[in-house]
Formats: structure tokens, sequence, C-alpha cells
């Protein structure tokens, strides 16, 4: 029961956390435009700014989430999420009181600082926690009720932003943001690797009951012996986090995918925007929509499709399912014909949605309890690090093609090229399915002969 609390409290401060920073999404274009180029539709210099902060905040994450997942391993993930809760109150706050040109650049400058702390922090820590209090056999469906309830927040955040003036849009995040550090100081109980549920008390799996006698052939996290030595520190070496990457086929596989498809998809959030604004000549009120759409897709699937999937496909099925979704959701974009296209496009988020929870279960499968925390952030060190490279191959491409001089009239080419990426993704998962098949059978035999 105490367990659930936790769950259940977690899933609140991760509903608010996601509420407050994506309220503002719809309207931060916007306000870019107006404060950089005042009364144009098209603008190099605001998409190259965002392409800028997504470089240095990927840097800064990259550096700075497995450090912070590592640390939660020995501390506890309640002291090191309190960091990033905290931070993510200060750029909405500033843009709460005004939005002109100088109040945005200072805007811009605390969003890059916080964004380290705050863009794979977070996800992060809360993804450890709920690996402390689930069972390898119910946690790909718990990371998607995680993901689903993130999703919730996304959608809340995005319906409040469409109904609500850009003023009143930064008030309201703000006060959220702060609402979520107080509720998650007060009210969250720590977690850290000696927490851990074993597989006989997980709370996600009904009509079980703790007792000394839980059976020794449960697959639980705690028979697996960590990859990593003890750290007398908290900081662990680059050389650490590769060998903890190489250590088995599941991880390398894991760490690959995860580049290539966050390389696609933010290659897509880099130029998205700045695409439909010139394409379509899309507002708040149509970035709203859209954004709506494709957070109620990822809610509905997260919180009903894959928790019921993942019981009879398994996630690595899961993982090659999203993945082909994912490439269709992209690519829709970039042929994008028509107004009404992208809200088409959007509707496969309810595939593409399985992508993260299936890459993050897979490697909280693959690692002991102690070390969850690390793991985790050395996956979102990768996302993060496909975050740098991102901004800097697509926005001078997004740049180039939507100006005057492009030397073709294309102006979805940058994303149908973010597409590609995440079709290399899908490809790597679809031989690693294989491999990891044959590898399966071999043993099969082995263990057959021997018998």
């Amino acid at each position: 029961m105490k367990d659930l609390v936790g769950l259940g409290h977690l899933f609140v401060a991760a509903f608010m956390f996601h509420f407050a920073s994506y309220m503002v999404l719809p309207a931060i274009t916007d306000v870019t435009m107006d404060a950089v180029c005042p009364g144009h539709d098209e603008c190099s210099v605001a998409i190259y700014l965002s392409g800028f902060q997504s470089a240095i905040t990927g840097l800064g994450a990259l550096v700075v989430t497995p450090i912070v997942g590592n640390l939660s391993d020995k501390y506890g993930r309640k002291a090191l999420m309190t960091l990033p809760v905290t931070v993510a109150i200060l750029p909405l706050f500033i843009l709460a009181c005004n939005r002109s040109k100088v109040y945005f650049y200072v805007y811009y400058v605390v969003k890059v600082v916080a964004g380290i702390f705050c863009e794979g922090c977070m996800h992060c820590l809360l993804l450890a926690y709920v690996a402390d209090q689930v069972g390898a056999r119910r946690r790909a469906a718990a990371f998607g009720l995680l993901s689903g309830v993130s999703a919730a927040g996304f959608v809340s955040g995005t319906l409040t932003a469409r109904f609500l003036p850009t003023s009143s849009t930064f008030q309201v995040a703000a006060g959220v943001a702060a609402a979520t550090a107080i509720y998650l100081w007060a009210f969250l109980p720590d977690s850290g690797a000696n927490s851990f549920v074993d597989e006989a008390c997980d709370p996600f799996l009904q009509g079980s009951s703790c007792s000394a006698a839980a059976s020794p052939s449960s697959s639980s996290d705690e028979e697996l012996s960590p990859r990593l030595p003890p750290h007398k520190g908290g900081v662990p070496s680059l050389s650490d986090m590769v060998a903890l990457l190489t250590s088995s086929l599941t991880l390398s596989g894991a760490a690959i995918v995860t580049f290539f498809y966050s390389l696609g998809e933010h290659g897509l959030q880099t130029a998205l925007l700045y695409y439909l604004k010139a394409q379509f000549g899309y507002s708040k009120d149509e970035f709203a929509n859209l954004l709506l759409i494709a957070g109620a897709a990822g809610m509905l699937s997260q919180l009903t499709v894959m928790p019921v999937l993942a019981r009879f496909v398994g996630e690595d099925m899961l993982l090659i399912i999203g993945l082909l979704g994912g490439c269709t959701h992209v690519f829709l974009y970039g042929i994008a014909w028509s107004y009404w296209v992208p809200y088409l496009s959007a509707v496969f988020v309810i595939l593409s949605a399985f992508v993260h929870p299936s890459i993050r279960t897979n490697v909280s499968k693959s690692v002991g309890s102690n070390e969850q925390g690390i793991a985790q952030g050395c996956i979102s060190g990768i996302s993060s690090f496909a975050s740098i490279l991102a901004p800097l191959i697509f926005t001078p491409l997004t740049a180039w093609v939507l100006s005057e001089t492009a030397p073709f009239n294309f102006k979805g080419f940058s994303i149908m090229c973010a597409g590609f990426c995440t079709l290399i993704a899908f490809v790597i998962s679809m031989r690693m399915r294989a491999g990891q098949s044959g590898a399966r059978e071999k043993l099969a035999i082995v263990q057959h002969e021997q018998a």
C-alpha cells in the first residue's frame, strides 16, 4: 500500500510538472517571433536562437543527467528530483512578468541554464523511482502509465493554453510549477536502490502478497549482478558509462536506437513549428490544436493501449511497432499538401508513443536495482547528445529551405531528413530483434544438448 501511495504522489507530481512545462509551448513561437522579428512570418534569427538553445541544453544535459542519476542511486530520488522542479520555475516567472524584447533575452539565458537540469534529469529520475517500486514483469506497463500521465499533463496544459491569453498562460504555468515543487517536497516519499520492491510485493500485480516465502524463481532485478563496481565518489567516469552501455546486446542496441530516434525526434521539433508557420500560416491556436491532438493520442496510447499490448507482444515488438508509427508520423509532416495533413500525422503518435517506454523498460530490466539511476541517466544522456546534433544539422537546413533563396520549393525537406533518422532506428531495431531471436534459439539448442 505504501508503494502505491508513493507512486500515486509521483504521478501527481509528474502531471503537474509537465502541465506547467508544456502549457507555454504553443505560445513560445509567437513570443519569440514578436521579440526578435516583429511582424514577420519567417525569421531565420528566431530559428537559429531556438536551435542554439537546444544544442546548449543538450550539451549540458549530456554531462549532468548521468551524474544526477548516479547520485540518486546513492542519496535517493526525491532529494535529486527537487532540483529540476525548482529550477523550472525561474524562466516561466520571467515571461509571466513581461514579454518585451529585454525580458525575452533574459528568459532565453535562464531557460538555457534551467534546461540543462530539467531536460533529461526529471524524466530519468521519474523512471528510476518507478523502477524502485515496480517489479520487472510489470515495468513496461508502469513506464507506459508514467508516460501516459506525463502526456495527460501535456494535453491538459496545451488545452488550457488554447483558451488563455499569452500573458495569463505564463502566469498560470509559473504558479503550477511552484505548486509542483511544494507538493513534491511535502508529499512524495523518498526512494532509492535500497527501497526496491520485490516481484512478490509488486503493487501492480493484483492478488500477490508480500511474504517471506516468496518464490525463489521470481524474476526480480535484485537477482541481477551489478555491472559496475561501487563508486567511492558520486560522479561516474565516461569509461564507467561506456562499460555499462556495452555490457550487453540489449543495452548497446537501446543506446543506438535511442540516438537515431532522438536525432529524428529533435530534428522534427527543431523544424516543425517554423515550417508550419511558413507553409500554412499556423499561429498559437493552430499550434495548440496540433499539440493537443498529438498529446491526446499519446495519452490514450500509453494509458490504455500499451499496458494491454505489453502483456502479449513484449517490449521488443512494441518498440518495432512504435518506430514504424514514428516513421509514418514524421514523413506525413514532411509531405503535407494541405493544412489538415499535420493533424492526420499527429494521430500516429498513438503508435510512436510506444518507443521511449519500450526502450526504457529494456534498459531497466538489464541492470541491477542499484544501477537504475545511472542506466536511465546514460540513455537520457544519449538522447541529449542527439538533441545537440539535431539543431546543428536541422536549424541551418530548415532556415535554408524556408528562405527565399532555397534552390527548390520543398519546405518540408528538413523534416523528411528527420524521418530518415527515425527509419534508421527502425531498421536497427529489426536487426536487433532478429539477432536476439537467433541467440535465444542457439541457447535453447545448447541447453537441450546438455540435457
